[in-house]
């Protein structure tokens, strides 16, 4: 299934939902660009999202009620183990959530792992430019925002804060200022989207 049917395909099965919009665009892109990423490997699902088949039930269940038992059937009962760097930004993620956890927890799941893919993250999570991002991070994690005073790029400052956390740092430099490389952590992240968000809903 492409990103964009799949997208299209969400937001319609959400369409009853009592949730925010913004956060089911935010979920159903998230989750196109996943599926698109699985195509028909069985299970794969759990591998490009990193939910196992419990959350992403849940997830249908309250975004998307209409494509919640189809989106059980694509994760199959395996999931793949993060590695201790995606945990570890789970963790961060965490610590910094505001919400109930059963919303927050799946949500810093599927960060975590699309920051795994090679993009912007904003790209690898489906989301139509970096202002949604920073949107998304204000409204569920607004204390880790504010920790990013100079808008640095968010898989940059999350991998950052992760190696702070294991006690190594990410760069030689000691302060961003005197670093040579200054641009590929504070520079533009102009790129094309994964999707073209078609389907559009006027309260986004």
């Amino acid at each position: 299934m492409s990103p964009d049917r799949a997208y299209r395909w969400l937001m319609e099965a959400g369409a009853a939902s009592s949730r925010d919009s913004f956060d089911r665009h935010v979920f159903a892109s998230i989750l196109a660009v996943a599926i698109a990423q699985a195509g028909e490997e069985q299970s794969a699902l759990a591998r490009t999202s990193g939910l196992d088949v419990a959350a992403l039930a849940a997830i249908g269940q309250e975004m998307f009620p209409q494509a919640a038992e189809a989106l059980a059937k694509m994760v199959g009962s395996d999931r793949p183990a993060p590695g201790p760097e995606e945990k570890s930004i789970v963790d961060i993620l965490l610590m910094y959530a505001e919400g109930p956890i059963q919303f927050v927890r799946p949500l810093a799941t599927l960060i975590a792992r699309r920051c795994q893919e090679p993009r912007h993250l904003w790209q690898d999570l489906g989301l139509r430019d970096r202002g949604e991002l920073s949107k998304l991070m204000e409204r569920h994690f607004p204390r880790l925002k504010a920790r990013n005073t100079g808008d640095m790029k968010w898989k940059k400052f999350l991998y950052r804060l992760v190696c702070g956390s294991e006690g190594f740092t990410l760069c030689p430099a000691p302060v961003c200022s005197d670093c040579n490389d200054f641009a590929s952590c504070f520079g533009s992240e102009e790129g094309v989207a994964q999707l073209t968000h078609i389907y559009r809903e006027e309260r986004i």
